[in-house]
């Protein structure tokens, strides 16, 4: 499995939202500056955040985006479905059917083994992104980050919010 480079994207975004003061704003074009990745593209990740009620905008020369609710009510669950959507990661296209030595009439009554593993993890991965609140990561970051860096992309960021 691999995830769109775009949920990665919306994930900093909003791990840099989520420590803006109240009432400020990033622009798309600040946000894809500091990460170094393109605006357009950017926009889409950002719009489905929006969407999904993660983050919420505002228009004028002091808009863009700030988080639509506290980090300690936004799952990485949340933000991975918002960008890649709620499907599951298999889809079971039953090819079982397709054996040449099943006989005729033979009807399956529950899905196939390989489907309900497949499926099982699907789920636990999902709880397991479920269980991180950006929270979280904002206490991670603040360990993993030498200081000074941190405290100059803080800064960074507030100069343009």
């Amino acid at each position: 499995m691999q995830l769109k480079s775009q949920v990665e994207w919306a994930l900093h975004c909003c791990a840099i939202l989520s420590g803006l003061p109240a009432g400020r704003y990033l622009a798309t074009k600040v946000l894809a500056e500091f990460h170094g990745v393109p605006k357009e593209y950017l926009s889409k990740a950002l719009q489905g955040l929006s969407q999904a009620k993660i983050v919420e905008s505002t228009l004028g020369p002091a808009g863009g985006y700030r988080l639509a609710r506290g980090p300690d009510r936004i799952s990485f669950l949340d933000i991975v479905e918002a960008v890649e959507g709620k499907s599951s990661t298999f889809v079971c296209s039953e090819i079982r059917k397709n054996n040449p030595c099943r006989p005729t009439g033979h009807c399956e009554t529950k899905a196939c083994s390989i489907a309900r593993v497949m499926w099982q993890a699907d789920q636990a991965w999902r709880n397991s992104l479920k269980g991180v609140l950006l929270s979280d990561l904002g206490k991670m970051l603040e360990t993993d980050i030498p200081a000074d860096l941190y405290r100059k992309s803080f800064e960074w960021v507030l100069a343009r919010a």
